[in-house]
């Protein structure tokens, strides 16, 4: 699986949230963390965690009989390949229908529309500043 392709299960995501806050961490430390969200035994966790170092998502350090996992994909490789997938599947791939549909909904507020004008902006000045480079 490409990192630009990937496919988060729920429970993936969770993990992979605490590893990128504690990493380097072992198992045990993970389920401590979602224990009170979870509620997952350690047994669980740990299975999931050498899942996701099969699938790619994770990796091993062995330090005596101690296994400590750090991740092998980056929040923004995380996050683009849900968008990615989110966008073919509800939108056909196009991205202006999304924005379309979030702008319309109403349930951004008002700092999140400004927020949106900005980065639209500032992407809008950095494009034309590159062309003008070339």
């Amino acid at each position: 699986m490409s990192k630009k392709d990937l496919e988060l299960f729920d429970s993936e995501w969770a993990i992979l949230r605490v590893v990128w806050k504690l990493e380097p961490c072992a198992a045990p430390t993970v389920q401590e963390e979602l224990q009170g969200k979870k509620g997952w035994a350690y047994t669980t966790v740990k299975t999931m965690m050498d899942r996701m170092v099969k699938k790619g998502l994770l990796k091993t350090q062995r330090i005596r009989n101690l296994y400590l996992y750090n991740s092998a994909v980056t929040q923004s490789q995380a996050r683009r390949g849900e968008i990615k997938r989110a966008v073919t599947r509800a939108f056909d791939g196009t991205l202006t229908p999304m924005m379309q549909f979030l702008i319309e909904n109403d349930e951004l507020s008002e700092q999140e529309y400004s927020q949106l004008e900005v980065l639209i902006k500032n992407r809008k000045s950095r494009k034309s500043a590159s062309s003008q480079k070339k």
